[in-house]
């Protein structure tokens, strides 16, 4: 349902984080393409995630190396009724019923559309900053740009429901 991060420790520069509103990304679409997305529904998937675990992710013992789900590809949110693109680049593979390849070309547009940067605010990370989202309705995207530096979060997550 929602995440929220604390600052302890940041670089003495980047390590922001991005942040997109989904709301605004699904309202800007046409008609006719919220009309195309509003039925389909996306396979994510963990094997395409494994581009980003560390180490320590790669040597944990795992007896299910393959997680997969379906979720709408726009869904819609549970209090306030609005809807927002529910697919991104680290997880959705492709739209049930259509091959990757097929399923490429749209995938590749929303992924970009959704964080067209005016949907996007950047948030620079102090000591003791907090910052808390809905993940029914936000992306985020923590930027790697502090080569050399220590970035150290606490992170909360809390449980919502499935996705509708």
């Amino acid at each position: 349902m929602a995440t929220m991060l604390i600052a302890r420790e940041v670089p003495p520069y980047g390590g922001d984080t991005l942040f997109a509103s989904g709301y605004a990304a699904y309202e800007a679409l046409s008609d006719g393409m919220r009309r195309l997305l509003d039925p389909l529904r996306a396979v994510n998937s963990s094997a395409k995630a494994d581009v980003t675990k560390t180490r320590e992710d790669r040597l944990k013992d795992d007896a299910r190396k393959l997680y997969e789900a379906e979720h709408p590809v726009a869904r819609t949110h549970p209090e306030t009724g609005r809807r927002a693109p529910y697919v991104n680049i680290g997880h959705t593979t492709r739209f049930v019923g259509i091959t990757e390849e097929e399923s490429a070309p749209l995938l590749y547009f929303l992924y970009h559309h959704q964080v067209r940067p005016e949907f996007t605010c950047r948030f620079s990370w102090e000591p003791g900053s907090i910052a808390f989202w809905d993940n029914r309705c936000v992306l985020y995207n923590p930027v790697n740009d502090y080569h050399g530096h220590r970035r150290v979060m606490h992170r909360v997550t809390l449980a919502g429901d499935r996705p509708r």
